[in-house]
């Protein structure tokens, strides 16, 4: 820098922020985002807080209301947040854990033997990050209260009477300074006390919300479950068909607490979720490692000696095949659990695997053991899957050989685009040979290719990888695609970084999109996780005023415009498409590609749990839980037959 230069950088160019001025300067550094996530976040911290009061003995019921303004009150009936003077910041203990960043019960051994806490920053954020708070104490036979707006005590602690209660009373209302929506989901709060309640068998959580019409009750939940992590499996697999009895373990070892509930079914999925301290670790850890070694183990142990692995080459089972159709929790208690990141998505304790690993494979070895029929359809379905992957593996080489020895190893049908820029091409996978051959004329040609599929593909929910990767269609958007699939996928080879699946406006179109989707979740989920799927959304309608055309995508829209238009005077001509295929090559272009006209949905998971569970509802081979959601929904469904 020129020694001219008349900027000057000293003290006036520190800033120290005070209070919790640091968490409303940068709110996605302590909870993640300041979206739906976000929002609800802030009040799980609340709730940890609470349940860990159960963990630790001192609270069986939890009340969780969302009052009709949107704030949203967590009261427990644990031993109350002390406020006894606190000896370092000389305010009462509340104040000084509701605003001082990194004080909290937390830090002290004696307070808490687990906790989901560590860094002491939970209920702070909450109160940084709301535009206002009510913490509540009841304690000592007193009642004891604070107001804080936007983190900023504006009270002092008031003593307001006498009490028989003890416990503690959070009311908040988000600030929409900081997050983007303030209205919580009531489904979202069911689900984390829902989970809350199986894993911390005893505890009962009542849920109100009290955001309803006028008129109408208040809607209600009592979530209560004395068989904790054993009910919360059955429930997970309350629409599939089990195979096997439920597994259930608790034991502790080294102060480590290890509890784990496993069932087998006959789904092609796994599903396992792994929780440290009652905290979800949405990407599992050491815990999670720790289970899968155990398992796989001890299945091979016992499927060794009761010579269960004939024809297959003194090869074992390898852990892909054992946790398919496997469902299961895993609970640990640890007193000094380490996470990546405050959200604690990743537990990483070292010893809590070797714990784990020691614990399960132990029991498990026992059960197996003494549950020869649970084991040996565990074995015999894990073997099936071995065999399936075998032949998979196979026809994957398969095309891939045969993509490589034929060049580009590009399908016949597609027309592909003379760019060779990912990032500015579009690849439509379009319903049918007449459809495909418009879009193959209405096309920019420089950047958009063209994939016509023969009618309705396979169902890739139904059946198993070897199959699905004999099907030809499967094969054609697996090669126009470029990113290979299993293990040989790599999302950076992707050759259009939109793909558009095009479908008619109707029924079957509606189908065919959905197995289109399915294929891609189950197998290129990746390109839906990083924004690279969309549906196209033909119109249904054309509506011609004079040399003018209009084209609506619903019979409401087009109706709302003919009234319009007759009430001016206006004649007009109606036509209903009745698909792509009947649209000319530049109706197509200007309705349906144009990216200056057109409208793309982007295909989004919000919630992984529940996208597999609805496909697997909608597309598995189980037909009773289809058929509920048909009986349950079929008034609100729009025909367009």
């Amino acid at each position: 820098m020129s020694n001219t230069d008349n900027q000057t950088y000293d003290s006036s160019n520190i800033r120290v922020l005070q209070g919790l001025e640091a968490v409303r300067k940068r709110p996605a550094m302590y909870i993640g985002s300041t979206d739906l996530e976000g929002l609800h976040h802030i009040f799980t911290e609340i709730l940890d807080n609470a349940v860990d009061e159960a963990i630790a003995g001192y609270c069986d019921h939890i009340w969780i209301t969302i009052h009709k303004d949107g704030a949203l009150e967590v009261r427990d009936n644990g031993r109350g947040i002390p406020v006894d003077l606190h000896p370092q910041t000389k305010v009462s203990t509340l104040e000084t854990v509701m605003t001082n960043l990194h004080a909290g019960g937390k830090f002290e051994k004696g307070a808490y033997k687990v906790s989901g806490g560590l860094h002491g920053v939970g209920m702070k954020c909450t109160n940084a990050l709301s535009e206002w708070m009510e913490s509540t104490v009841y304690k000592n036979g007193n009642i004891y209260r604070q107001r804080y707006e936007r983190g900023v005590p504006v009270t002092k602690l008031q003593e307001l009477g006498k009490t028989d209660l003890n416990g503690t009373q959070h009311i908040f209302k988000p600030d929409a300074q900081i997050f983007s929506d303030i209205n919580f989901s009531f489904k979202r709060i069911l689900e984390k006390c829902r989970q809350h309640a199986y894993l911390t068998g005893g505890l009962r959580i009542s849920l109100t919300d009290e955001r309803v019409e006028e008129g109408q009750q208040p809607k209600t939940y009592e979530l209560y479950f004395e068989d904790g992590i054993k009910s919360y499996v059955k429930f997970m697999n309350l629409s599939e068909k089990a195979v096997s009895d439920v597994f259930y373990m608790k034991k502790e070892e080294e102060n480590i607490v290890v509890e784990v509930a496993v069932q087998y079914t006959d789904s092609l999925e796994e599903t396992v979720k792994c929780y440290t301290n009652n905290i979800i670790n949405p990407e599992g850890g050491t815990h999670l490692a720790g289970f899968r070694t155990a398992l796989t183990s001890a299945i091979n142990i016992y499927a060794t000696a009761e010579d269960m692995l004939k024809g297959m080459k003194n090869t074992t089972l390898g852990g892909d095949d054992v946790r398919e159709g496997l469902t299961a929790v895993i609970s640990v208690k640890v007193p000094d659990p380490q996470f990546e990141g405050q959200t604690k998505i990743k537990l990483n304790n070292p010893e809590v695997k070797s714990v784990v690993q020691k614990v399960l494979r132990d029991e498990l070895t026992t059960y197996f053991q003494e549950n020869p029929k649970d084991a040996k359809s565990i074995i015999g379905k894990a073997v099936l899957a071995f065999k399936a992957r075998a032949a998979a593996k196979a026809a994957r080489e398969a095309v891939i050989r045969k993509g490589a020895l034929e060049g580009s190893g590009l399908p016949g049908k597609l027309a592909d685009c003379s760019s060779k820029n990912p990032a500015e091409s579009e690849l439509y996978i379009v319903e049918g040979d007449s459809a495909g051959g418009s879009a193959k004329q209405g096309r920019n040609r420089a950047n958009q290719a063209i994939l016509p599929l023969r009618g309705k593909i396979i169902n890739s929910h139904k059946y198993r990888v070897d199959r699905i990767l004999g099907n030809q269609e499967f094969k054609d958007i697996v090669t126009a695609l470029g990113v290979g699939i299993g293990d040989s996928m790599n999302v950076e080879n992707l050759r259009y970084h939109k793909v558009v699946i095009m479908a008619d406006a109707d029924v079957d179109g509606s189908h065919i999109s959905t197995l289109v989707l399915t294929l891609l979740y189950r197998f290129f989920r990746p390109l839906i996780e990083q924004g690279y799927v969309y549906l196209a959304q033909p119109p249904l309608f054309k509506v011609e005023v004079g040399k003018n055309r209009y084209y609506f995508l619903s019979e409401k829209e087009k109706d709302a415009f003919v009234n319009q238009a007759e009430k001016a005077g206006k004649k007009t001509v109606t036509n209903r498409f009745k698909g792509l295929g009947e649209m000319n090559p530049e109706q197509l272009w200007e309705t349906t590609m144009n990216p200056e006209t057109r409208v793309l949905k982007r295909v989004e998971i919000h919630d992984a749990e529940d996208a597999e569970k609805t496909f697997e509802m909608l597309m598995g081979v189980e037909v009773p839980p289809r058929r509920r959601f048909i009986q349950r929904y079929s008034k609100q469904a729009n025909l367009d037959v």
